[in-house]
């Protein structure tokens, strides 16, 4: 066997494999700047864990089609820095890391773009790097989607409970109207299930997602009049 001429087209047939990976994940990026996924991974690994009790539901409803309390509800009670920062919160990274060194409860710090990037692209689980491939896809989604393609992303693919993704499939299931219904408290209790959906249950509320929902309308008060979110609230059509 002459391993002198495996090794160069073993490493030619790399090179080829890791390019057409590339350009194929970076045209991905730019389609989804205008198509919705037909799913995540995230939603995969949840369909085909679910009890057979349990019915799965996403449906994706473009951004004109949801509540600007919903828009308002999730940077209230996810990432209030949402519209000027470029994907990273450092921070909130870095008064997080102080906190994880000095306790067993870990704090996170990942802003609505990390999340979005997370969602769409990687899988839920795993090390640095997962975290290293994050960071790529939050720097190329912030710079080819823009912000309000992020949040519209976030509002339809984050999970919002057991088997249910986005604000539509919750709207529908917990109150039986469409997000763009939704009303300020209905909106920031779905918010308020957004760090466990599957725990913090909406209907019949728990009493962490009460506190969350109580939580979110104060601040979603307080940051109402600032123009920068004010302006990424608003529907696109009027």
């Amino acid at each position: 066997m002459n391993l002198k001429g495996i090794v160069p087209r073993t490493w030619r047939k790399l090179r080829i494999v890791l390019l057409v990976l590339f350009v194929g994940q970076f045209l991905y990026i730019f389609l989804l700047k205008w198509i919705h996924p037909p799913f995540t991974l995230t939603m995969l690994d949840n369909r085909l864990h679910l009890p057979k009790d349990k019915e799965f539901h996403y449906q994706w409803v473009d951004y004109d089609h949801i509540s600007e309390y919903a828009k308002l509800a999730v940077i209230a009670k996810e990432d209030q820095l949402f519209p000027d920062h470029n994907g990273f919160d450092f921070k909130s990274i870095e008064k997080a890391m102080k906190h994880n060194q000095k306790s067993t409860k870990i704090h996170g710090a990942s802003t609505i773009s990390q999340q979005v990037a997370k969602n769409v692209f990687l899988w839920q689980h795993g090390g640095w790097f997962r975290k290293g491939l994050e960071v790529y896809f939050t720097f190329m989604i912030e710079k080819v989607w823009g912000k309000q393609r992020i949040l519209e992303m976030y509002l339809n693919v984050a999970q919002t409970g057991d088997g249910i993704y986005g604000m539509e499939a919750a709207a529908q299931q917990y109150y039986h109207i469409p997000a763009a219904s939704l009303s300020r408290e209905q909106a920031a209790m779905i918010a308020g299930c957004l760090s466990n959906p599957v725990k913090f249950t909406v209907v019949p509320p728990a009493k962490i997602t009460i506190w969350y929902q109580r939580h979110t309308l104060t601040q979603m008060r307080y940051i109402a009049s600032d123009p920068d979110i004010a302006a990424l609230v608003e529907s696109r059509k009027k």
